[in-house]
């Protein structure tokens, strides 16, 4: 027996809507993310937040000097002859910028893209135009409320930077993205 028209009409209406809310709250997130972010450039939130990300199943915080916009993985245009970590080019903006899968850089499995991934692109600060595939953005976090850990510097990634526990035992790791653009296999992307 076939559904009614009406029901078949109420039920492509509900689908709408709920791709609507997903959409909106989707907004309202992005945007409260970049208002904090902003706030703590300007430097009046005294709280010491760093962007959190997840990489190659690690958790990474990015100094907010640093770390630019944040976009949804769109098309990234493969360049021929270079690195597998080296995904291609993007658009953001009207500007073409790199892709940068950074666990496969660091040797790790490639970051598969899904409806969580992201772009996170480097400051225009850093006069770079690159970015890095994250599998998830994580939010704000605030490391004066972390533990900090004994660390001792990995001279083979030098941009690896301190450690911390959060409460809930969760191990950050700072990434200095400024350390990364100075790294010459960072710097060579062709074969």
């Amino acid at each position: 027996m076939s559904q009614p028209t009406s029901d078949i009409q109420m039920d492509k209406v509900s689908a709408r809507s709920d791709i609507g809310a997903r959409r909106t709250r989707l907004r309202e997130f992005q945007t409260q993310l970049v208002e904090r972010m902003q706030t703590a450039r300007s430097g009046a939130d005294t709280r010491i937040n760093q962007l959190g990300v997840l990489i190659g199943g690690g958790r990474w915080l990015l100094n907010l000097q640093t770390a630019g916009e944040i976009v949804s993985v769109g098309a990234i245009t493969a360049v021929p002859l270079t690195q597998p970590w080296f995904l291609g080019l993007t658009n953001i903006r009207g500007n073409l910028i790199s892709v940068i899968d950074f666990a496969c850089f660091e040797g790790m499995a490639p970051t598969p893209i899904d409806k969580d991934s992201r772009i996170v692109a480097f400051a225009p600060a850093l006069a770079f135009n690159s970015g890095l595939l994250v599998s998830r953005v994580l939010g704000l976090h605030n490391v004066a409320e972390m533990e900090q850990q004994d660390y001792v510097q990995d001279e083979s990634a030098p941009w690896s930077g301190k450690r911390y526990t959060d409460r809930d035992s969760q191990v950050w790791t700072e990434l200095d993205l400024s350390l990364v653009i100075q790294n010459p296999q960072f710097l060579h992307v062709g074969l």
